[in-house]
């Protein structure tokens, strides 16, 4: 089977050969109403143009898409490919969009983890739990500066719904005396070519499909 091949199915909101695209629809359509999911998705669910923009409007207009958790890089898929958590309920047919507020808690920014020197512990997501105020109503949450929330509005106003939320200061960019540790930094050279050589392999293998 074509590793491009457009995925085309009567309960999918876009058709598209995009994995990741395609494994949130799958989800989407299979949850009951008033289920919960939480999936981990790369970078690219969130701000990607064309049938990402679509499957996103639909996301916050279908369902509760109440939070998103920026992961470090490299925690999962490939190294060096950034991922997020999104939180989201499905719920029933609606005039009004379901999503109200978005809240958005940044583990990346400033935050250095590999897979030996050091891995990424439970211990380190204590501050998003009890942030998340799980059993607790939504309205309770209080911001922080790695947690914020984002109104209905203001999602639908970014440039392709793009949901690829940063705020904080990349202290690293500014500031020499907070580098990480040279191991660190190689490792994430390391990984960020190795996502790099894996897209350009992908772009490569696609031009050749077409020419055959």
């Amino acid at each position: 089977m074509r590793e491009d091949r457009e995925i085309e199915r009567q309960d999918f909101v876009v058709t598209t050969s995009n994995k990741q695209l395609n494994f949130l629809q799958h989800i989407m359509t299979i949850l009951d109403v008033n289920g919960r999911a939480a999936v981990v998705l790369p970078d690219n669910v969130l701000f990607e143009g064309g049938a990402g923009e679509t499957l996103r409007r639909r996301l916050l207009a279908d369902f509760d898409l109440h939070t998103l958790l920026r992961l470090p890089t490299g925690v999962f898929y490939a190294q060096g490919v950034k991922a997020n958590v999104l939180f989201f309920d499905k719920k029933p047919a609606a005039e009004q969009p379901w999503t109200q507020r978005l809240w958005v808690y940044d583990l990346r920014t400033n935050q250095h983890f590999t897979l030996k020197q050091n891995p990424l512990r439970r211990r380190h997501l204590d501050d998003f739990v009890a942030a998340y105020l799980p059993g607790k109503a939504r309205d309770e949450r209080v911001e922080s500066d790695r947690w914020k929330s984002f109104a209905h509005d203001e999602l639908l106003a970014r440039d392709k719904v793009n949901l690829d939320i940063t705020w904080l200061r990349d202290e690293s960019l500014e500031d020499l005396d907070n580098l990480p540790a040279p191991e660190v930094i190689a490792r994430e050279i390391v990984e960020d070519l190795t996502a790099a050589l894996a897209e350009f392999e992908a772009v490569a293998a696609a031009l050749e499909t077409g020419r055959s």
